[in-house]
């Protein structure tokens, strides 16, 4: 089951309250302004700042 459309209009970093993108395979939303990702796992977006992946600065 995919992330709905809604729920990624309500979902906001929580770092800096800005837009998230989902990733194109799924498996993360990324704010691109924190240079974070966050986890989805079974289908949950995990979005605690101690699970948060730093992201290179060349994925950006």
């Amino acid at each position: 089951m995919a992330i709905s459309k809604e729920l990624l209009d309500i979902l906001a970093c929580p770092k800096c309250k800005g837009v998230l993108e989902l990733e194109k395979d799924q498996t993360g939303l990324v704010c691109h302004t924190c240079n974070l990702k966050f986890p989805i796992i079974d289908d949950i977006p995990v979005m605690l700042m101690n699970e948060a992946i730093k992201l290179n600065e060349k994925s950006k």
